[in-house]
């Protein structure tokens, strides 16, 4: 059964207009009863009534998706530009359309939810980049905006989510290295702001410590080209530097690859490389690259059948798990054989 308006006024202990201030962020309740309500109806799973909303706002037949990464990074990331193909395949069958907004400047992502929202130019949104306490649950709520998140959030939402699981694809990775007897091991990761940046961290060191490795070789970046070749030179400038290096993308792998083989270092004998994403350049570049076959079309497809299916009331609310990634090997992985450059591994 639903829960209701009512329902999260009783457990809060409130009227149920106080709910409706604090749910369409209207004044008229304390901010400390306003955060009070917010977080009862996402612990009850509380969803907004969207056939109510459409008696007062005219349906917009859009979906929203704001992204807040740089902009260049999203021009040199394929991950993007597929995962949104994929939304419009799914959209354009069922008359809908797609508006996105890249967010870089600071709040400007909340505001272009806002807008969103009370300009009525879209019926729901795509969270993409889940964060750890990820303050957008809150504010969709707030705004009474339906929403599917890719992954489960760490904190209670009431949004159904379309997960793929990144970590067996990275532990799949780093144990592949192991057989072939790489003893030290770094990674190149994302953010650990995002959930999927530190998933694939504790993957990779979950993995080394079932090994009984260290897991010491780690530097965070930004899943773009320049830091990838930062944190490359970084790695293998120290006094025992790795055998082989997982990346979170393979945006950072190929420069990682590049920089490696342009200072004299044999891919794969000096140097194993490993990649996330299996984007399609991967298999021409030399040697090609060993990576990680995630589907951004599926996923892209997936969330936004899984909203349309929330906005129209077909959804059963439970979560929607794709197929989990897995390991594509080529010739960018071996057993080390020893540097060609100085250095020691």
């Amino acid at each position: 059964m639903a829960v209701t308006i009512s329902d999260v006024a009783r457990a809060a202990g409130v009227s149920k207009g106080a709910v409706s201030y604090a749910l369409n962020g209207q004044a008229g309740v304390s901010e400390d009863t306003r955060r009070r309500i917010l977080s009862t109806a996402a612990a009850l799973g509380w969803t907004p009534s969207l056939r109510a909303r459409s008696l007062s706002s005219s349906k917009a037949y859009a979906l929203g998706l704001v992204v807040a990464r740089d902009p260049k990074l999203l021009g040199s990331d394929p991950f993007f530009p597929t995962f949104i193909a994929g939304i419009e395949t799914t959209l354009a069958d069922r008359g809908y359309s797609l508006v996105l907004t890249v967010a870089t400047k600071p709040g400007a992502e909340e505001a272009s939810y806002r807008r969103l929202a009370h300009e009525g130019r879209v019926d729901g949104v795509i969270l993409s980049d889940m964060r750890t306490d990820d303050s957008r649950i809150a504010l969709l709520l707030e705004l009474g905006l339906a929403a599917v998140t890719l992954n489960r959030p760490n904190t209670l939402s009431p949004f159904p989510a379309v997960c793929m699981d990144d970590t067996e694809g990275i532990s799949q990775a780093v144990q592949h290295l192991v057989d072939l007897g790489h003893t030290r091991i770094a990674h190149v990761g994302g953010s650990q702001h995002y959930i999927h940046g530190l998933s694939r961290r504790n993957a990779w060191a979950n993995t080394l410590d079932l090994n009984g490795l260290h897991h010491d070789l780690f530097i965070e970046a930004d899943f773009g080209a320049l830091e990838g070749v930062a944190a490359t030179a970084d790695l293998l400038a120290r006094t025992n530097p790795p055998t082989a290096i997982v990346y979170a993308n393979d945006i950072m792998a190929t420069a990682g690859q590049a920089y490696a083989q342009q200072h004299g270092l044999r891919i794969p004998d000096d140097l194993s490389i490993t990649g996330y994403d299996n984007t399609e350049y991967a298999q021409y570049l030399n040697p090609a690259l060993t990576s990680i076959g995630s589907d951004p079309l599926l996923w892209g497809s997936a969330a936004a059948q899984v909203l349309l299916n929330q906005l129209e009331g077909t959804h059963d609310g439970d979560d929607v798990v794709l197929p989990a990634p897995g390991l594509i090997t080529r010739g960018s992985t071996a057993a080390p054989q020893g540097r060609s450059t100085p250095g020691s591994s």
